[in-house]
């Protein structure tokens, strides 16, 4: 009988049959892909790793279900550290930005870029400092002007971890505009919902992802004073919000995406996912998702990627040791 099931897997095999207990190159993906967002749903990371699961499915690049689910916590630290659980695992996929570097950077994390297998960058984001429609402040000038007279004067809030992007992003602006005493600026911090702690008066500005606000902007929940790019991105209303540099503060900030795998991801699906999005981004579903979205392409294959995250580890280390909040 064990001869018999021997012959039988090897004639399987023979006709380009993978199993699961094998490194499963020939038929990968298999079953049910699992792509997790490291924030709540509607935030940048959640809008990403959707739209990115929509193109390949429309566009056939891969025809496994791929259902996407939302861990957040912690500035993505809580899914970053669930990952350290499941090394070499082939089937999840996920998407982070600079507070994949920012939060161990800051203390928040134990775990950074090292601990993860990254596949490819994919965009370029940028930040928005919003506020509700009835604020008295019109500009960024007038917050930076607010914040000279009173630096307890102005709250500001964010959905990631004091130190991370939301917070880092503003205090950038700031120094930038000549506020002195960073450390004293009031950064309150939300795992999610900032939007709506901005419009019920909790906060004074919010600072978050442009995608994130889009909805609210263009409905008039929310007023934009800036956004963080070195030039106006999007179309209509968020093409008409002006840059920081516009308004005298000589600052940028880019909000990278991409996404990962699991710490020792298999090289095979390395490799199929290292294709697979390089033809993701040529297609014309993912152009018309980055221009709906007001998206900056960024791409960048896996090795290349991996070294652009050494070197703005690097570029974080020197902004938040400046401003006292480096940890490590």
């Amino acid at each position: 009988m064990k001869r018999l099931v021997m012959v039988v897997l090897v004639a399987l095999a023979a006709m380009g049959v993978a199993f699961a207990s094998g490194q499963g190159e020939g038929e990968y993906p298999r079953g049910a892909l699992d792509f997790v967002a490291p924030g709540g749903a509607g935030g940048g990371w959640d809008l990403t790793i959707r739209t990115t699961a929509r193109v390949l499915a429309e566009s056939g690049l891969v025809n496994a279900p791929m259902p996407v689910r939302n861990n957040p916590g912690a500035g993505g630290s809580v899914h970053l550290a669930s990952l350290q659980e499941k090394p070499e695992a082939d089937d999840i996929i996920t998407v982070y930005s600079p507070p994949l570097i920012l939060t161990q950077l800051a203390g928040t994390s134990e775990f950074g870029y090292e601990d993860v297998t990254p596949l490819a960058r994919l965009i370029a984001d940028y930040a928005v400092f919003v506020v509700k429609d009835d604020s008295p402040y019109r500009t960024m000038t007038d917050v930076m002007e607010a914040l000279q007279a009173d630096i307890k004067g102005v709250k500001i809030g964010g959905n990631s971890s004091a130190g991370s992007m939301d917070h880092l992003q503003f205090l950038i602006m700031a120094k930038a505009a000549g506020i002195t005493d960073l450390r004293e600026i009031d950064y309150v911090s939300f795992d999610e919902g900032g939007s709506a702690m901005v419009m019920g008066g909790h906060i004074d500005i919010f600072s978050t992802g442009l995608s994130e606000v889009r909805g609210l902007i263009e409905s008039g929940d929310l007023r934009a004073l800036a956004q963080s790019a070195p030039h106006r991105v999007g179309e209509g209303i968020v093409g008409a919000i002006p840059t920081a540099m516009e308004q005298g503060i000589d600052a940028t900030f880019v909000n990278w995406r991409g996404l990962f795998g699991p710490p020792a991801m298999p090289e095979y699906a390395v490799q199929f996912w290292r294709e697979t999005l390089a033809s993701m981004v040529e297609t014309p579903e993912w152009e018309e998702a980055r221009r709906t979205n007001g998206w900056d392409d960024a791409y960048m294959d896996g090795p290349e990627f991996n070294e652009f995250l050494s070197q703005v580890d690097q570029e974080y280390r020197g902004i938040l040791s400046e401003i006292g909040m480096l940890a490590n």
